[in-house]
């Protein structure tokens, strides 16, 4: 059986607004933004990939294996596409008020296709996030942007990584 699916953003996650001044961020001009990236991030992103299958799933999109996969140490990463999805009907309803913070949900359950995923983001809805609890297929992990991603979010990545759910 395949590997979960990881899918990760880069901004608010790997790319954080506001660091610790001591946790060692480099600055990189990426496409005319100022991008900020650890190589600790890189470490822990291919710690991951011993359990999970890592996608970006960021509006970078293509752009991220371009500039932010060579810094991190990574190699060229699927990517799930947002910007040319065109709505399903049967996507799954989101409430207005969670329409921007949740416009990657549908692609994200359409490129997983019932395979068990992760999803680490800055932008996952506290209800979508209440919603999957109880679920063994998937696990949402909100990230603050301020900080981005950190040691307790690998840990818990690492010690609980979804599973297929049993046929009935």
């Amino acid at each position: 059986m395949p590997e979960p699916l990881l899918f990760l953003d880069v901004d608010g996650v790997l790319n954080p607004v506001h660091p610790h001044p001591d946790a060692d961020f480099d600055t990189h001009t990426l496409l005319g933004y100022a991008v900020l990236l650890s190589d600790r991030h890189g470490e822990w992103l291919r710690e991951l990939a011993g359990s999970y299958q890592l996608c970006w799933a960021t509006t970078w999109e293509e752009q991220a294996n371009i500039h932010i996969s060579p810094l991190l140490g990574l190699p060229e990463l699927p990517v799930v596409r947002f910007s040319d999805y065109v709505p399903q009907p049967d996507d799954p309803r989101v409430p207005l008020m969670d329409l921007f913070r949740a416009f990657k949900w549908a692609p994200l359950l359409r490129y997983a296709d019932g395979r068990p995923f992760a999803w680490v983001d800055d932008m996952i809805p506290r209800r979508l996030v209440r919603n999957s609890l109880l679920r063994r297929d998937r696990l949402l992990v909100p990230v603050d942007p301020g900080q981005g991603l950190q040691r307790h979010h690998v840990d818990r990545l690492l010690r609980r990584p979804p599973v297929a759910r049993r046929p009935r």
